[in-house]
């Protein structure tokens, strides 16, 4: 499958550095080439079904109805 087109603006590209694999979903962290790691709760079925590993090219795609900021 590959994607030709997405309406998500906020993109990631990155490589996974570790999976947390439970039951029912897992923690996938990915981490770009900047150093910054994004992490994302999926089913453990997509987990499989993405045939994800560690250092496998992936695009974390960022889609939000709000961003909340905290001063410090």
């Amino acid at each position: 499958m590959s994607i030709t087109a997405i309406n998500v603006r906020n993109q990631f590209r990155g490589k996974v550095r570790e999976i947390i694999e439970g039951p029912v979903v897992s923690e996938i962290d990915v981490e770009t080439p900047s150093g910054l790691v994004v992490t994302s709760v999926i089913t453990t079925r997509s987990v499989k079904e993405l045939g994800l590993v560690p250092g496998k090219d992936v695009i974390a795609l960022v889609k939000s109805t709000e961003v909340s900021i905290a001063a410090l």
